[in-house]
């Protein structure tokens, strides 16, 4: 099974580098094209692995107290309905149901997803779902604004994932895993859109970082 697996994805990278190099050489980037053969090699040895599977794994240090945060919010809604239903004389079996379900939806919504990211990939996983993209591989970041800000990952594998940007500024070095990869892709000629992005959210992290020298070293 694990051959078999090994197989197929050595098959994947091979018909997705064999279509970069093609690419590459048809727009006349012929150096872009053996960069992204090495990349394609690089990826290989830490995508068998499988986002998640062992090496150094960089985590959201804020994830558990999101979660935290997710289900008091949610408990502390169910104990106020509840205490409601109580004062009015309306509390019974059906109500109770029926609180608990919202709470429990309350909760489906608050719930944050977890990013994680190692060499060469970086993955985001929800209650029920995980997606991951590999980093030295990626061809678009976009950053997309409306109610919620998300920044969009693709790589040349098909692969696509959207995460809170806060989440990189809040964690130095999953920015820094994301960036390390986002230059093998563009210095392989893969990453042609979002490197103005990712200069912005590591400009922000800079920033953050020398408040925090100043404000600890009493500079104002």
């Amino acid at each position: 099974m694990g051959h078999n697996r090994t197989t197929r994805r050595a098959a994947h990278l091979g018909r997705a580098r064999g279509r970069a190099r093609d690419d590459g050489l048809r727009k006349g980037f012929r150096g872009s094209a053996r960069a992204a053969d090495g990349v394609y090699d690089d990826v290989f040895d830490v995508y068998d692995e499988g986002p998640g599977g062992g090496g150094d794994v960089t985590a959201d240090r804020r994830w558990a107290c999101d979660v935290r945060a997710a289900c008091l919010c949610a408990l502390a809604l169910f104990v106020l309905v509840l205490l409601v239903d109580w004062a009015n004389g309306t509390f019974g079996a059906l109500r109770f149901v029926l609180w608990a379900g919202l709470s429990a939806l309350l909760y489906l919504v608050l719930h944050p997803v977890r990013v994680t990211a190692g060499p060469g990939w970086l993955a985001v996983r929800g209650l029920g779902r995980r997606r991951h993209v590999c980093t030295g591989l990626l061809t678009a970041v976009r950053h997309s604004e409306g109610v919620a800000s998300r920044l969009v990952l693709c790589d040349s594998l098909g692969n696509r994932v959207e995460l809170d940007p806060q989440v990189l500024v809040d964690n130095p070095l999953l920015l820094h895993r994301l960036d390390t990869g986002a230059r093998a892709a563009r210095d392989a000629g893969l990453l042609r859109t979002g490197c103005v992005e990712l200069q912005r959210l590591t400009a922000r992290v800079d920033r953050a970082a020398a408040r925090a020298v100043f404000e600890a070293s009493d500079l104002h």
